[in-house]
């Protein structure tokens, strides 16, 4: 199985993210013989787009970065949740990969995704609690994340979320708690 590793979290060492997204990564090694491409969107970050490049006959990185989606059969993408959506190092990442004609086109019935029989494991790290209650309306990282897949046709997306990481030890230590458990049903 080849696994394409995104990481975004900006705190190397402190990301609640990138942990989760390693034990996503280490339970599938567990289970099965992977190939790995793991990106690192901060320590090697994906410009932001510019109109030259999206014009350009040659776009080397696009390609790139298309490839490894396309010859991926499952992502592992490490997603913070950053002022209620995702860091813009994510972003840059999808707007090279969201190209028409090449990830989805254009259809009289509207946009079809072209990039199918993939599996998504999107591990997200929240300092509050988003997934339910009040603060749910403020989510536009899980639910971006979700609809941007789907998309360009990938709509087995599994959330391993660990919530809570930034009110007090307990809340912090039952995010992580949930999310481990829900990775042991990998």
């Amino acid at each position: 199985m080849k696994v394409l590793h995104l990481d975004s979290g900006i705190f190397l060492e402190q990301s609640v993210s990138r942990q989760v997204s390693q034990n996503i990564v280490n339970k599938l090694k567990e289970k099965q013989d992977i190939t790995l491409v793991h990106r690192d969107l901060v320590a090697n970050p994906v410009p932001h787009l510019a109109a030259d490049e999206l014009l350009a006959e040659e776009k080397p990185l696009i390609d790139e970065l298309v490839k490894e989606l396309l010859d991926a059969d499952t992502l592992v993408i490490g997603a913070p949740m950053y002022n209620f959506t995702i860091p813009t190092q994510l972003k840059a990442w999808f707007d090279r990969v969201l190209q028409a004609g090449v990830t989805f086109k254009y259809t009289e019935q509207g946009p079809q995704g072209l990039v199918n029989d993939k599996k998504v494991y999107i591990a997200s790290g929240r300092g509050g609690i988003y997934s339910q209650g009040e603060a749910q309306a403020m989510d536009h990282q899980e639910s971006y994340l979700k609809q941007v897949l789907a998309f360009i046709g990938i709509t087995d997306v599994t959330i391993i979320r660990a919530e809570g990481m930034n009110m007090g030890d307990e809340p912090r230590q039952q995010g992580f708690k949930e999310a481990e458990q829900e990775i042991e049903t990998i």
